[in-house]
């Protein structure tokens, strides 16, 4: 009974938080803009393109779409960090894996492998991190350009 309570908490809690996520379709942004109240703005590139969400609070989040229509990357920054288990999606699981251990709340958390690539710093109020997946970037988008 207990466990079956807690199933169907955490899928309750879960259902309100919709975010993209890695690895999802480009139409699952726009939930992300009614969720967050924000602003969306899309900026066109060669290959891919940034579908920008600012919200009343501040929050910025970006989320690097390809041509194809998959999310391939994701960056924020604000004054909390995001819901990661919503934003990373399938690839939370990976993320935990990877985790060094123990973490630190007040250092920089920096998670490189084959698959995924999540990087998060800050804190205080100011809290910036990106994620992405290195084999689904397009070749015309240098790395450091998804912030």
């Amino acid at each position: 009974m207990k466990i079956t309570l807690a199933v169907f908490v955490s899928i309750w809690l879960s259902a309100g938080q919709v975010w993209a996520g890695l690895g999802l379709q480009r139409q699952s942004v726009v939930n992300d803009q009614q969720r967050m109240h924000g602003q969306l703005r899309t900026i066109a590139n060669d290959g891919y393109s940034v579908q920008q969400i600012e919200a009343a609070d501040g929050t910025m989040v970006r989320e690097y779409v390809s041509s194809e229509g998959m999310v391939f990357g994701v960056a924020w920054q604000g004054q909390k960090l995001p819901d990661l288990s919503a934003l990373l999606g399938d690839y939370f699981p990976l993320y935990q894996a990877a985790l060094p251990v123990p973490v630190h709340r007040r250092t920089p958390v920096s998670v490189h492998t084959d698959g995924l690539v999540v990087e998060i710093s800050g804190g205080m109020r100011s809290f910036y991190g990106r994620a992405y997946l290195p084999d689904r970037v397009p070749s015309a988008l240098a790395l450091e350009a998804i912030q």
